[in-house]
């Protein structure tokens, strides 16, 4: 069964991909793997730092996994640059483990988008390091 379109679409300008990257910020945020895979195609592609997988189910799979393991979340994400069908971001975010330890993160992602608008590969760079509470930027 062929998926409703999920805009913006390619190609992007400016103004669609700066929605594209606010609409998975704002996904991502919720923290719910069910809403944040429906932005990829069922067989998406992807690489976050050294775990490759593909499809929807395994993109599931991997938020729950990871939101089980990072309380608190909070992401943001902004455009770097933007060309045809392809998107790439810095993000930051941060949270802390279940032993109260803070944590943020930065790094890139590379999209890549169908016709359709649905992010058919998504390739992750992060590196993480602790900080205290006090010096959270994202509440």
């Amino acid at each position: 069964m062929a998926q409703p379109p999920k805009p913006p679409l390619p190609p992007f300008t400016l103004e669609s991909a700066k929605k594209k990257v606010k609409a998975a910020e704002d996904a991502w945020n919720t923290c719910n793997p069910a809403i944040v895979a429906m932005a990829y195609s069922p067989d998406s592609k992807w690489r976050n730092r050294d775990e490759f997988f593909e499809g929807r189910d395994a993109i599931q799979s991997f938020l729950t996994t990871k939101w089980q393991k990072e309380l608190q979340y909070k992401l943001m994400k902004e455009l770097w640059c933007y060309q045809g069908n392809r998107i790439s971001v810095r993000f930051e975010y941060e949270y802390h483990d279940h032993d109260g330890q803070w944590w943020r993160a930065h790094g890139n992602e590379h999209w890549e988008f169908n016709e359709q608008g649905y992010m058919v590969r998504r390739d992750m760079s992060a590196n993480d390091y602790k900080i205290v509470e006090a010096d959270r930027r994202y509440k």
